[in-house]
């Protein structure tokens, strides 16, 4: 059978999601948790890569597995044990919500309509936010950077905010969302949902857009950085500690299991 897991973490010690031979990722600490429950090698398949630092309010992850845990008498108390089992494996920075079944050809990544991320911005010094938003020494004008936001709806290729030499086999994303919201005085979030992001995509797009609203680019510089497909012409990619992946949806027919 086939699971959707739904997890949080804290993507400061890690280097990311994917596994890779230089450190320690989300995927390789779940797989062997999920390896040692079920007694045997269990591959996991994340919705998305986040990168090094990168946090997540809610990823998603496929496993298989012939059998969660024996001894319960429903499909949904066996799920609910088996998560409580696994979450007991896990390091505290890493949390599962739930584990759910899955159609069988169900695809965390592949099936995902959309993704959603927020970026925090603080001009304040705070001890208790400062490792989880990215603070900016001066007032951004947010009105502007919101116009030039908007002008993501227009283009679809995004190579300019893509890191270079990738696998990917097209820069083409739809943006569904995109804008900068006030928390409180000194703190704002942006948020950008779309049916997918490129490797970096979100940090570069928020740095350019920094540099809109700190009046070293105007709106139609940014849209010709969009047009010139070229990673070199946009902004500084901007930390990783203040990005998280908040949501990912998909279509109800996976969730029909027989």
């Amino acid at each position: 059978m086939r699971f959707f897991m739904y997890l949080a973490y804290d993507g400061a010690k890690y280097h990311g999601w994917q596994i890779q031979p230089n450190g320690i990722s989300i995927q390789e600490v779940l797989m062997n948790a999920l390896s040692k429950l079920t007694q045997k090698p269990t591959e996991v398949t994340g919705a998305g890569r986040t990168d090094a630092g990168v946090n997540a309010r809610l990823m998603t992850a496929h496993f298989d597995c012939d059998q969660l845990l024996s001894g319960t008498n429903s499909q949904e108390e066996t799920a609910c044990k088996f998560t409580e089992k696994l979450n007991r494996m896990l390091p505290q920075d890493i949390a599962i919500y739930k584990t759910v079944p899955v159609a069988d050809n169900a695809h965390a990544r592949f099936d995902a309509t959309s993704r959603t991320y927020q970026y925090f911005l603080t001009t304040a010094r705070n001890p208790f936010t400062r490792h989880y938003s990215y603070r900016f020494n001066m007032k951004p004008d947010y009105e502007l950077m919101n116009k030039a936001a908007k002008k993501l709806f227009d283009y679809t290729d995004f190579t300019s905010f893509s890191k270079l030499h990738t696998d990917v086999k097209t820069n083409n994303c739809k943006i569904m969302e995109a804008g900068w919201k006030q928390i409180n005085e000194d703190e704002w979030v942006f948020t950008i949902k779309a049916d997918r992001f490129l490797r970096n995509m979100v940090r570069s797009i928020v740095g350019t857009l920094l540099d809109v609203g700190r009046g070293k680019l105007s709106i139609e510089q940014f849209c010709r950085i969009i047009e010139g497909k070229d990673r070199c012409l946009a902004g500084t990619s901007v930390p990783g500690n203040a990005l998280f992946l908040t949501d990912i949806e998909y279509p109800e027919s996976i969730f029909n299991v027989e």
